[in-house]
């Protein structure tokens, strides 16, 4: 069965999808402008055997543009905003897996752009919450904390060399600080891509999937 557009314990608008037999969650984030819905078809399309949670971002941008934080212009991101709702997420999280019954210790995010910002955010601020995350088009978005441990925790970081919005040295620089904190790290560079996802990003998503799910 599915629930749409069901308000969670943290008013986060969503899409529930749960999958006979799977022992994982896919936590689905988009990117600025999207929706609970953008990242669905991905999804089943890569991982049809994977239950899926898909939150709306509750910011506005130019009051049409959802995001799941502020910002105060391009590539300069409002931080006391993302910590409030990274943790805002977290809780998003951790409340719908006890609502929906599914095992909140297999939970994967994929998240692209804005959305794998947030889930960058949520490996640093909440270590353990997920099992990996495959952050598509990421950045850095702040520096962690020392001590950080993400022993355990897979991560994707799948990056466009020609990237307009962000350079490819912020998602070396995220990709070091993950790896550094125990994280086991894929760094894909696609040195021809854009802000845009390729054929190449799904063929090693997919690949990546197989191993966290």
């Amino acid at each position: 069965m599915t629930d749409r557009d069901r308000e969670s314990p943290s008013h986060f608008e969503h899409v529930w999808e749960p999958v006979d037999g799977s022992a994982t969650t896919l936590l689905l984030l988009h990117g600025t402008g999207g929706s609970e819905h953008d990242m669905l078809p991905l999804a089943r399309q890569l991982a049809p055997g994977l239950s899926r949670l898909s939150p709306r971002g509750k910011v506005l941008e130019g009051g049409v543009s959802r995001r799941f934080f502020r910002r105060h212009g391009e590539g300069q991101l409002d931080i006391p905003d993302l910590l409030e709702r990274t943790d805002e997420l977290a809780a998003f999280v951790a409340g719908s897996a006890s609502g929906y019954g599914f095992d909140p210790s297999r939970v994967v995010a994929i998240g692209f752009s804005n959305g794998a910002n947030i889930a960058a955010s949520l490996l640093f601020r909440h270590p353990g919450l997920l099992r990996g995350a495959a952050l598509l088009r990421p950045m850095l978005p702040y520096e962690p904390e020392t001590g950080l441990d993400l022993e355990g925790t897979s991560v994707l970081v799948a990056a466009g060399g020609r990237d307009p919005l962000i350079p490819a040295t912020q998602s070396r620089e995220l990709a070091q600080r993950l790896e550094a904190a125990g994280a086991a790290v894929t760094l894909r560079m696609d040195p021809a891509a854009g802000h845009g996802l390729v054929q190449d990003d799904l063929v090693a998503l997919a690949a990546w999937l197989e191993e966290p799910a």
